[in-house]
């Protein structure tokens, strides 16, 4: 078992002020792991006082400079690339699929953000008049459980880029991986003060860096209630903001789709990273007419969904990351069934044989309507909710009418017809047959999905300010 007692602070370990002490828990046994001495008010203030010092300096370096410190971060996390994904199936529970690739994603955020830096102008004209694109100053970076290395070295590698120093508040709930990533950095050799870590709770230390005056901008990553709640905070001070929060994604089969690949396809992608995922596909919109033959083959995919130990290769579906967690999904499965949607697959309760670990059951509502709670709300399991249409334009409005807005999928041997479709989606991101990722597109939310927008030249500009020279 471990115990981290330590914050990250102006490039070194450091004793913390705060004694609180979370329990770390394996979500597959219920096992304890490990074991974090959460930080306070004064363990925050220092870390940012320290990234404030160190933004003198490192907000001047030039762009060569900014692109080393890129590639010695890319190299430092590659070399414990085993630890990074064991450590994540361990602590987490996400499966050894999404571990694997959110390990790419890792080191992918630091070369995506070292193309996207050769190539930005970050001195422009408008008119006759220069413009500079200028740090935006200390950067708060506060990150979920659901992905959380991830989180931290793309929003890390967009702050560096920007010349931007910061400070980081993980979800206590990843102490272990934040350890290793954070271990990762302080061997790659960082200039001090640029990036530093304390654990601890939202309420305490990321009330802190939202209130805190020398904090210049927020990017939060997690639900659309506390993206509110820093969003109010931040208002204070004029802080700027980027929020990537909550989404309950339509996936649209149109009717010229080949359903026999689709649908399975739709299944497995509802249960991306065991449904614990904010651009998870959770509502299938199919055409009315075809209902009986979707219900077939979602039925037929589903078992072959494999539900059990997130270290196995073939596992699809690991358990949810806490018992609150799955107590959350089990409430709104039985939510379905008095909501009316009837019960394809799955249901209340742990699959046989997992009943020590936070296993949901892959689960399928069909004949579900829009208004029920369960296709409005975001349930953040392994639960699909089969939607019926009439015809493309209702599919379109279905589509749309979620207070969410974050991704969406559309299915189509009419390429044409699906671009036309994606044009009226209000989403962020819209996926044309089948799931994609471009890191050096922007990402983020529609609506009450988010502000603002990651990756690419996008997202680096959310961490720089416009300075009009007039000459």
């Amino acid at each position: 078992m471990k115990r981290i007692d330590q914050s990250y602070i102006n490039g070194e370990f450091t004793v913390l002020h705060g004694t609180e002490v979370f329990d770390l828990i394996n979500p597959a046994n219920h096992q304890k792991i490990g074991e974090v001495v959460l930080g306070d008010e004064n363990d925050t203030r220092r870390a940012i006082t320290a990234a404030k010092e160190a933004f003198k300096t490192f907000s001047k370096t030039k762009v060569e400079e900014r692109i080393g410190i890129l590639e010695n971060l890319k190299k430092a996390v590659e070399k414990r690339e085993k630890e990074l994904i064991e450590t994540m199936i361990l602590e987490y529970g996400g499966t050894r699929q999404f571990c694997t690739a959110s390990f790419r994603n890792m080191t992918g955020a630091f070369e995506h953000m070292i193309e996207t830096l050769r190539h930005f102008e970050f001195e422009r004209k408008a008119g006759k008049t220069l413009v500079q694109m200028t740090p935006i100053g200390v950067v708060g970076i506060i990150t979920p459980w659901n992905s959380s290395n991830g989180f931290i070295c793309s929003k890390f590698a967009t702050a560096v880029a920007a010349g931007c120093t910061v400070v980081v508040k993980p979800s206590e709930m990843s102490a272990l991986q934040t350890q290793l990533i954070i271990e990762c950095f302080h061997e790659a050799g960082l200039p001090k003060g640029i990036f530093n870590v304390v654990n601890g709770l939202g309420n305490v230390v990321g009330s802190e860096i939202v209130n805190h005056p020398d904090v210049a901008k927020i990017s939060f990553t997690g639900s659309t209630y506390t993206g509110k709640m820093i969003a109010k905070g931040a208002v204070d001070s004029m802080k700027r903001i980027t929020l990537e929060l909550g989404g309950k994604s339509p996936n649209i089969i149109l009717d010229d789709a080949d359903f026999t690949k689709a649908v399975p396809q739709a299944v497995y992608g509802a249960y991306m990273n065991s449904g614990q995922a904010c651009i998870a596909p959770t509502r299938l919109l199919v055409p009315q007419s075809r209902l009986e033959e979707v219900n077939e083959l979602a039925k037929k995919a589903v078992f072959q969904v494999i539900v059990g130990n997130p270290a196995n290769e073939n596992t699809n579906v690991g358990p949810m990351v806490s018992e609150k967690q799955y107590e959350r999904v089990q409430s709104y499965i039985k939510l379905g069934l008095e909501e009316g949607a009837d019960l394809l697959a799955g249901g209340a309760g742990k699959p046989e044989g997992l009943e020590n670990g936070n296993f949901v059951k892959a689960t399928i509502f069909t004949n579900v309507r829009n208004d029920m709670r369960i296709a409005q709300e975001e349930i953040f399991g392994p639960v699909l909710s089969i939607i019926p249409y009439c015809n493309e334009e209702e599919a379109i409005s279905i589509a749309n009418d979620t207070p969410y807005g974050l991704a969406a999928y559309i299915t189509s041997s009419d390429e044409k017809r699906a671009l036309k479709v994606a044009s009226q989606i209000e989403a962020g991101r819209v996926c044309i047959n089948g799931f994609k990722h471009d890191p050096l597109a922007p990402f983020g939310g529609f609506k009450q999905s988010g502000i603002g927008r990651e990756f690419g030249a996008f997202g680096l500009e959310e961490y720089l300010e416009p300075k009009s020279i007039l000459v």
